[in-house]
């Protein structure tokens, strides 16, 4: 049988990690229905997931063995051509980004600064503009061959592509950090040729930072995290940042799934996607996301164990270039890939 650990490779720990669940007890608890883990980087298919009946109490260690065994070789693909030493090297560097930004938003947290209004009116303030240069500083010191794409700046490279984009969303729910809420995040990505290979979610003032990493499990303060097994709708907690986001067609989609789950809940932008990937929600529903606001989410959930896509199930995808432009995404996210599935059917979006 395969064991459910896998090789960490180190990557640079900048906070005291909290407690989390040791892999044993995962392993154990996989029998007792609760917890579900997997290879990160990998979506079983679904379909033939869903079609299976709920397997008895007391196989779930035999099924999810036979999960990570299929997740095996795709993974392996995903970063081929990605050696591990670049990708510590990689997360070090992300490590660095979410500390200089971090410095920089604990100074204006709770204090008064001017709040302006952009193009689309969604607020920005100093504390995002300098954020994000605080983070572009420190890619183009060790990286400059690497293109960046920031939500306040967009993209900036001295070629016309690169194999590298770094996605930088400085404070992900400014409207939380503007009226003190401390459930804001900074939001870091790593594309290799289109794909998200590191994701990082970084709360500065909670001093919470989930890493996920094509391959390798997804941390919390360098202890692994894993989703929650919830098969059932009714039984899902659900977060969503505002049911004010959604409008027409999609807020008639995000109803059927509401009024389908346990208990809906509101207001934790990208925080509430960390929340899944340490299972404590299960499902997490969004309309209009920006790429910045999305693929940093990616390894993170994937590595986790859950399962995050748009509302049609296509994996979420947004190429980076000059000419790019920030087009809006519907995302769904869920720690179980048969919750998943059946969210996409209650979404109905074709």
């Amino acid at each position: 049988m395969l064991r459910l650990s896998l090789p960490l490779a180190p990557a640079r720990a900048l906070h005291q990690p909290p407690p989390s669940f040791s892999l044993p007890a995962v392993a154990a608890s996989l029998d007792s229905g609760h917890f579900r883990c997997q290879l990160p980087g990998v979506r079983r298919t679904r379909h033939s997931l869903v079609a299976a009946p709920t397997p008895p109490t007391g196989v779930f260690s035999a099924l999810a063995s036979s999960w990570r065994a299929e997740a095996m070789a795709p993974m392996a693909r995903t970063g081929e051509e990605v050696s591990g030493a670049e990708m510590d090297r990689f997360v070090e560097v992300g490590n660095a980004l979410a500390d200089a930004a971090g410095e920089v938003i604990r100074k204006y947290f709770r204090k008064s600064f001017e709040i302006l209004d952009k193009d689309d009116l969604s607020p920005v303030t100093i504390a995002d503009r300098a954020a994000e240069e605080s983070m572009v500083s420190i890619v183009l010191e060790n990286f400059p061959s690497h293109a960046i794409f920031g939500e306040e700046n967009g993209w900036r490279c001295r070629e016309m592509s690169a194999d590298y984009v770094w996605v930088l969303d400085p404070i992900d729910g400014t409207k939380s950090f503007i009226t003190g809420k401390p459930l804001f995040g900074t939001l870091i990505a790593l594309l290799y040729k289109g794909k998200p290979i590191v994701g990082i979610i970084d709360q500065p003032v909670l001093r919470e930072r989930w890493i996920g990493i094509t391959g390798r499990r997804t941390t919390l303060n360098g202890g692994e995290v894993c989703t929650r097994q919830c098969n059932d709708l009714s039984k899902a907690y659900l977060y969503t940042t505002s049911p004010h986001l959604f409008s027409e067609d999609a807020e008639e989609a995000f109803v059927r799934v509401r009024n389908k789950v346990k208990v809906p809940l509101y207001g934790c932008d990208c925080y509430a996607y960390a929340l899944l990937a340490s299972g404590f929600v299960d499902l997490v529903v969004e309309s209009g996301l920006k790429p910045y606001d999305f693929l940093s989410l990616i390894p993170v959930i994937e590595g986790a164990g859950g399962t995050i896509t748009d509302w049609k199930g296509q994996d979420l995808y947004w190429e980076a270039s000059p000419d790019s432009i920030a087009t809006s995404f519907n995302v769904v996210a869920a720690g179980d890939p048969r919750l998943h599935q059946k969210t996409l059917e209650s979404l109905q979006w074709h």
